[in-house]
């Protein structure tokens, strides 16, 4: 979905499929891109009304982009790998935004290849998270997935924490297992689980079961960026996980499981 200045703005097709574009903005109007990321073709909707605007003598344009697409491309490993972020971010620069504000963007990578770029808060929905939650720092903690994720967010809350130690297929990717290190209570205890993004949500499936194990009574998940699929995974099978919490930058669907967070434009 994309708006500008808070409108939504709804492309039409020409009959062979080709975009269909209108939008009207007064010259000396600042502008404000909110791109909540759905599908491919919106890259070319922004792209051609970016170019639109600056031909109308319209060049402070700010582009709010909560979810980065292709963020999880961040590297390569292979000699045939496409290196999809860094050309995704070559795009992005070539419009020559004023400012580029993301949201929790997976890595360092992203903030290095994109040109001005200033990365909101995640603390405000996290708080949110901990608060709906109701867990207490007295006597709960909070679960990191992988030991990157507790370099990328403990530092900002003050909370008991452990992370997992993930068990992979390295041939297939797969998950086999994971261990807990850090503090763990030693009465039973309630989690929220903090991470970036959520595809099927498999290493959230496997902390849970570990945590369990390990005296955790109510497990809840916090995820920044939560995409559809996450409805097919086995998080939303029984009780193993409370509650999920997660942005409206990426979730498109509901789920009586799922809180979502509305993201803070300032364009609204």
């Amino acid at each position: 979905m994309i708006r500008i200045n808070g409108k939504q703005i709804e492309p039409g097709y020409f009959p062979d499929g080709t975009l269909l574009i209108k939008h009207f903005t007064k010259k000396n109007e600042k502008i404000h891109i909110d791109w909540q990321y759905e599908n491919n073709e919106e890259l070319l909707v922004v792209t051609f009304l970016t170019r639109h605007l600056q031909d109308k003598g319209i060049h402070d344009i700010e582009l709010w982009m909560p979810y980065v697409p292709n963020a999880r491309q961040d590297r390569t490993k292979r000699p045939e790998d496409v290196f999809t972020l860094k050309y995704f971010c070559e795009m992005i620069n070539a419009l020559n935004f004023s400012k580029v504000h993301v949201l929790d963007p997976h890595s360092d990578v992203t903030s290095a290849l994109l040109h001005r770029v200033e990365q909101m808060s995640v603390k405000p929905y996290v708080e949110e998270a901990v608060k709906q939650s109701g867990i207490v720092a007295s006597k709960d903690i909070i679960f990191y997935p992988d030991s990157g994720s507790q370099k990328r967010y403990s530092e900002q809350f003050q909370f008991p924490n452990a992370f997992g130690i993930k068990q992979r297929d390295w041939e297939t990717g797969e998950i086999k297992g994971l261990e807990v290190s850090g503090h763990l209570p030693k009465e039973p205890f309630n989690v929220l689980i903090i991470d970036d993004i959520s595809s099927f949500g498999g290493t959230f499936y496997f902390s849970a079961l570990k945590l369990k194990a390990l005296g955790a009574k109510q497990i809840d998940l916090y995820v920044t960026h939560c995409e559809n699929s996450i409805l097919e995974g086995k998080l939303m099978e029984g009780d193993l996980i409370r509650r999920i919490y997660t942005t409206s930058s990426l979730l498109t669907k509901t789920h009586e499981k799922i809180t979502v967070l509305p993201v803070s434009y300032r364009s609204q």
